[in-house]
């Protein structure tokens, strides 16, 4: 829900063109520009907003479930700081992207529009066309790692260490007894090949025998 200051609020509902959109977008490494459509810089809650920026043709799509809210755009970001060469290398995927609505007339009055990052840079005829998907999708990325008895690593990668040049055409199975017996690569072991199965988490007390203690 949204809070207006009430003389806010009385410019919104009266339909006059003293308010503007204003972006934030902070790149992965932290690089941060902000940019508002209005013809000149506007300072609004003590940031500096570059004059004639933004995103060309940007629709909003929110919903009040955990399902990410979605927004498009066409067109070309106009700032100095966003170069065709950032764009195809990728450093603008994944920036985060704040909107707000602010009125140039009085900038202390404001409201958040709609936060999210920018995904699926596509190249187009005459500019470039991307996907934003709001801050909600960040609850679907996978944290942390899956336990499973068998390694999730990659032969030969990073997180493996095996040197492949030294196992022409070897595959691993990634179970322990592999990596200990072929590649003598236990300590780099990525699974958890002690973890109890589902046997013993339905296996019962024994019949004779049973002290209390453990099995």
């Amino acid at each position: 829900m949204k809070t207006f200051l009430p003389d806010f609020e009385s410019v919104l509902k009266a339909g006059v063109t003293t308010t503007c959109l204003c972006w934030t977008l902070t790149r992965t490494d932290e690089l941060q520009i902000a940019v508002t459509e209005h013809d000149q810089p506007l300072i609004v809650d003590g940031r500096t907003y570059a004059a004639g920026g933004g995103l060309d043709g940007l629709r909003f799509s929110v919903s009040a479930s955990l399902a990410p809210g979605q927004a498009e755009t066409r067109g070309a970001v106009s700032h100095d700081g966003i170069t065709e060469a950032d764009l195809a290398a990728g450093l603008w995927d994944g920036a985060r992207i704040d909107v707000i609505r602010a009125d140039w007339a009085r900038p202390e009055h404001f409201v958040p529009v709609w936060s999210g990052r920018l995904t699926r840079l596509r190249q187009g005829v005459a500019a470039f066309e991307a996907e934003l998907v709001s801050l909600k999708a960040d609850l679907e990325r996978p944290v942390g790692r899956i336990y499973a008895r068998r390694c999730d690593a990659t032969l030969g990668d990073a997180r493996c260490g095996v040197d492949r040049a030294l196992f022409p055409g070897a595959v691993c199975d990634q179970r322990f007894e592999t990596c200990g017996d072929v590649f003598s690569n236990a300590h780099n072991f990525r699974g958890f090949p002690h973890l109890p199965g589902t046997e013993a988490l339905l296996a019962g007390p024994p019949r004779t025998g049973n002290t209390g203690g453990p099995r």
